[in-house]
């Protein structure tokens, strides 16, 4: 879990440190201030620098050239496409250039990123070292990187990324059309640590029929159900039905009503909340990311998720972040994280745009509850 969150170089966060964090967190502030790119780096800390994360990332944003530049050299799109993730989209190869994301430490410096508890993403310089036995055969080949010291002896160089987490990296070569097309690269090692990002417009996921299949029959359908009845009290059973091979829809069935109807009658909020609960149910250990908490919810319901997600996460070890412009799911978040039931801490992060520099101002509880009374604005 974070206790803390530096972010350096990331899109439009150049340095973003935010001293303390909560287990769990809602995150506010006006358009382009940053809310969306946390979430994003939160993912791609908790993925251990997972490639399919990083270009997934870049599809859904339009960025991953190589898809609209066919004939385009490789190397050049793929440095256009990953150049998106780095601010102001600079392509550097020292070390004032490189991403990093993860926990801050105390040291002789004052708070540092750790580097062994944070994900670091660069572009670098490097060759292939080669090693052969005496007929010749090749018996380990390894990707160096060229710095300072070594530049001038090896003026043939390729271009790569590395990911990295403390002394655990990889080199993707950037020549390839497309270089991440060998499945999953996953730098953590002996990590149980998992996380469910659901983005602004997922009221429906594809995924949530796998998701439902990992928990069927154990308690924690039960607690999917429990949600549900947030919006349709009369709730019994949910299931997911095969409409084709490609296509699997959720039914529910209604104490009230004799007949199984397709949830998606039903409306967006009670959807929302079947994708929001099933990705919390299956992310134990790790991080819940929610992108604009408040879509497809009335505001009348919000406390009442909110209330579910503070349970679950204190259950289940999760650690949630949520980003809102809405004022009534701070509201409803602050009665849940004041309320005399809660023992998990909780903070509200608020993120301003100023000059350009994205700054933050961090809640607590107590303060949060100020700000509510007082009418005080944290959007």
């Amino acid at each position: 879990m974070l206790n803390s969150l530096n972010i350096r170089n990331y899109r439009s966060l150049k340095e973003l440190k935010i001293n303390s964090l909560g287990k769990v967190n809602l995150i506010t502030g006006k358009n382009n201030t940053g809310k969306s790119t946390i979430l994003e780096a939160i993912a791609l800390y908790a993925g251990k620098g997972d490639l399919n994360i990083i270009y997934q990332f870049l599809s859904e944003r339009g960025e991953n050239f190589k898809q609209s530049e066919p004939n385009k050299n490789p190397t050049e799109s793929n440095i256009k496409s990953l150049s998106s993730l780095f601010t102001n989209r600079i392509v550097g190869f020292e070390s004032e250039n490189i991403i990093s994301v993860g926990a801050s430490e105390d040291t002789l410096f004052g708070q540092q990123t750790s580097s062994e508890k944070s994900i670091s993403l660069r572009f670098v310089k490097y060759y292939d070292e080669i090693q052969r036995d005496n007929q010749g055969t090749i018996t380990t080949r390894k990707r160096t990187i060229l710095d300072s010291t070594n530049e001038k002896q090896n003026p043939i160089f390729k271009f790569g990324f590395e990911t990295r987490m403390g002394d655990n990296s990889y080199i993707l070569s950037l020549d390839e059309d497309r270089p991440y097309r060998y499945g999953f690269r996953n730098i953590g090692v002996n990590s149980n640590e998992t996380f469910q990002f659901i983005r602004t417009r997922n009221i429906d996921r594809e995924i949530n029929g796998k998701l439902f299949d990992n928990i069927a029959l154990t308690e924690k359908e039960q607690f999917v159900i429990d949600a549900l009845k947030i919006i349709e009290i009369s709730t019994e059973r949910i299931a997911f039905i095969e409409e084709n091979s490609r296509e699997r829809t959720a039914v529910i069935k209604l104490s009230s009503v004799q007949s199984i109807l397709p949830l998606k009658s039903m409306g967006d909020g009670i959807n929302r909340i079947l994708t929001i609960i099933l990705a919390l149910v299956n992310c134990d250990n790790g991080y819940l990311l929610i992108d604009e908490f408040e879509n497809g919810l009335h505001h009348s319901v919000q406390e009442q998720l909110w209330k579910v997600i503070f349970s679950l996460s204190e259950k289940l070890n999760i650690q949630v972040f949520a980003t809102t412009h809405s004022e009534d799911c701070i509201l409803g978040f602050e009665n849940i994280l004041n309320s005399p039931s809660n023992s998990l801490e909780g903070k509200l992060i608020r993120l301003d745009n100023i000059n350009g520099i994205i700054k933050q101002v961090e809640y607590s509880a107590n303060e949060l509850k100020i700000a509510t009374d007082q009418n005080i604005e944290t959007r």
